[in-house]
């Protein structure tokens, strides 16, 4: 069903908003909370309707369910003060009051319709926009259906949890299960940007998984992956290959983006936002940093309000912080920390802003609210690899290092090809100094490194480690290395760089300062 109020579009079958042309990021939790008040607009609901129809009866306190009902409204470009469109009855509910008309959709109608049938305000494809086509099953084997469909329906809930993302709804997508396709012909049915094609092939004992994502204006393809695995649980299984998916596309998806974005004569505040994304994914240099806070300051120009660039801008404090060691570390956390919640007032389940706000805390001596952060970030997306590393590093803190390496594998199983995996070695290797287990800090350290040799940390760390198993000459070329691309890093800055008064985590930094000092750090 299709709702038309003012120049707005709310689709429930494809899940979408639109203003005129334009497409409007709502997030999941956003959208269902519009589509029960304008279903049920004859009438006030109640706050109890709400939080059974949107949280499925979780507790929920009053101040979420208003910085909610504040994004709806927002979204529609009403206020609390206006209350055009959404009133809100002193103690008795809140009701949607604006005009509404009802334009019903058959899902196949829309979806076999050629491009002289497209729906108004649906001309140029939104930022995004993605189906997942139906898996094949190539194992001959018709019992294998349900497994491939499952991994075809949780990809698409999944994927819908990225940021400003709309994905095509299933039904519409499984229309074209065991059809031959042309993809660029689904790109102008369903007016969307990419689509995400996949096989599944199960042997005797190995499961096979192909995917490729599309263009689904050209049909050029932009990435593919292919995994093996031996063949166990099938849930446990179709849980893991959907999030290593989701959480690779999430970073394709952005780079296209900004693929985009570079031959447009005319970028919005997106495309800028995504571009900023894009240079922060190459790695945390200080060039990258640098290019990617331009994009993040023009998007922000444009639109003041964009959450992207707010976020974005929020990373690149945090990781300036964290990742170059400057003297004016507090100052950036607390930049970080600012922009973070900034961007949960307008988007209150943003999951890089609860991540960028939990690093904070962890780096400020907080860790046990840090960790808190990275759980609301867990019940938001299943799929955060990102959550369990800093988990990890909330443990080192915490003077409990022991149970790092396990948060960070479970980030990998998440994630295993992850932009952040060279940061990841870097942690388990450090949480392994702080055990005193030099060896085997070496040996992740080193693995980091091979993964990334542009990030100054892991060189410092492998140099420490070194310097510890009195490995001198490797140490102090370590040191030398990581000197090469942080000039300015010095045992001091090291020393202030990290916020804990736990005992045992300042007994393991120690020796980390004393194994610097073995490899000829500067002590600044």
């Amino acid at each position: 069903m299709r709702y038309l109020f003012e120049d707005y579009t709310f689709d429930t079958e494809r899940r979408e908003l639109h203003r005129a042309a334009d497409a409007v990021s709502v997030t999941p939790q956003v959208f269902d909370l519009l589509d029960y008040l304008i279903r049920n607009r004859e009438r006030v609901v109640s706050k109890d309707d709400l939080i059974s129809a949107v949280w499925k009866g979780r507790i929920v306190s009053d101040a979420a369910l208003t910085t909610r009902l504040n994004a709806a409204r927002n979204a529609i470009g009403d206020s609390g003060e206006g209350q055009r469109l959404i009133k809100t009855l002193p103690r008795k509910g809140f009701r949607f009051v604006g005009t509404v008309q009802e334009a019903p959709l058959c899902a196949t109608a829309a979806v076999v319709a050629g491009p002289s049938h497209q729906m108004p305000g649906r001309n140029l494809p939104p930022h995004l926009s993605i189906v997942v086509l139906p898996f094949a099953n190539l194992s001959g084997e018709a019992e294998q259906d349900c497994f491939v469909d499952g991994v075809t329906e949780s990809l698409t809930t999944d994927l819908s949890r990225i940021g400003g993302s709309f994905v095509i709804a299933r039904n519409s997508a499984f229309s074209y299960k065991g059809k031959s396709i042309d993809v660029r012909q689904v790109g102008r049915d369903l007016n969307i940007r990419y689509a995400l094609e996949g096989s599944v092939h199960r042997s005797s004992n190995r499961l096979r998984v192909n995917v490729q994502l599309v263009d689904a204006q050209t049909a050029t393809h932009l990435w593919t992956e292919r995994f093996e695995k031996p063949v166990a649980d099938l849930f446990d299984m179709q849980d893991e290959i959907v999030s290593r998916l989701a959480n690779a596309l999430d970073v394709q998806l952005v780079v296209a983006e900004a693929r985009r974005a570079e031959r447009s004569l005319n970028p919005d505040a997106l495309d800028l936002a995504f571009q900023g994304f894009a240079c922060l994914y190459k790695g945390p240099t200080p060039e990258h940093l640098t290019r990617a806070r331009d994009f993040f300051e023009r998007a922000l120009a444009i639109d003041t309000r964009n959450v992207r660039a707010i976020v974005g801008l929020a990373i690149v404090d945090f990781r300036m912080a964290i990742t170059l060691r400057t003297d004016n570390k507090t100052e950036l956390l607390s930049a970080a920390a600012t922009k973070a919640v900034k961007a949960l007032s307008l988007e209150p389940d943003d999951t890089f802003a609860h991540l960028v706000l939990g690093g904070v805390y962890i780096m400020t001596n907080r860790a046990a609210e840090g960790i808190a952060e990275c759980e609301r970030v867990l019940a938001i997306d299943r799929n955060a690899a990102w959550a369990h590393s800093s988990i990890g590093v909330a443990k080192i803190h915490m003077g409990r290092p022991a149970e790092t390496e396990g948060h960070v594998l479970e980030a990998f199983r998440l994630s295993p090809r992850d932009t952040l995996a060279h940061q990841w070695m870097d942690i388990v290797g450090t949480a392994k100094m702080h055990l005193s287990a030099d060896a085997e800090a070496a040996d992740w350290l080193r693995r980091s490194i091979e993964t990334n040799r542009n990030y100054p940390v892991a060189h410092f760390a492998l140099a420490a480690a070194l310097g510890q198993l009195g490995a001198l000459d490797d140490a102090q070329a370590a040191a030398k290395a990581g000197l090469a691309l942080d000039p300015d890093f010095t045992i001091r800055r090291f020393r202030v760089g990290s916020s804990s008064d736990d005992p045992t985590y300042l007994a393991g930094r120690a020796r980390i300062c004393e194994g610097l000092r073995l490899a000829g750090v500067p002590e600044g």
